[in-house]
């Protein structure tokens, strides 16, 4: 079976582009059971909230998302920072969130409840953080993009903290 990737953008546009009144999409994104998965799913408010505090914690079948067990499913998101969404643009928003469980504990792959704890009592340091992220872009035959088809592409060099193309 064959995928097809490409999506049709004058159909994409024009439902991107429907009125929504004074309605905003919340994107709920958070952490899956795996605890390298992203979730999300989609809420509709009646109105942008001012504040993440505006935003209400909101449930699903933790089941599904390797969270819960089957005979105790519901899990908890809740909201802990919210962005504007580049994709829904308008009002529309992306919210970060945490989750929990039925009980009120935090999932197992919620590692932002403790790190904040800590985060809260050093709040008087200053710390440095770095993060590198590494990844690769695939062609639709899997293959890393741009690479040579039968082959591998010369030193990094020219590659490494590249941008762009060129």
């Amino acid at each position: 079976m064959q995928s097809n990737a490409q999506t049709n953008k004058i159909v994409l546009d024009r439902y991107l582009s429907l009125p929504q009144g004074s309605r905003v999409q919340a994107l709920y994104i958070w952490i899956d059971g795996t605890g390298e998965g992203l979730r999300s799913k989609t809420k509709t408010l009646e109105a942008k909230p001012q504040s993440v505090t505006e935003l209400p914690i909101w449930n699903y079948d933790g089941s599904s998302t390797y969270q819960a067990k089957g005979s105790n499913s519901d899990t908890y998101l809740h909201p802990v920072k919210m962005y504007p969404d580049p994709f829904r643009t308008g009002d529309n928003i992306l919210v970060m969130c945490e989750t929990y469980k039925y009980n009120k504990e935090p999932t197992d792959t919620n590692h932002r409840r403790a790190c904040k704890e800590v985060m809260d009592k050093a709040s008087d340091e200053h710390p440095w953080f770095g993060i590198e992220q590494e990844y690769t872009l695939l062609d639709q035959d899997a293959h890393p993009f741009g690479w040579p088809k039968n082959g591998f592409p010369g030193p990094q060099g020219p590659y490494y903290c590249g941008v762009g193309a060129g």
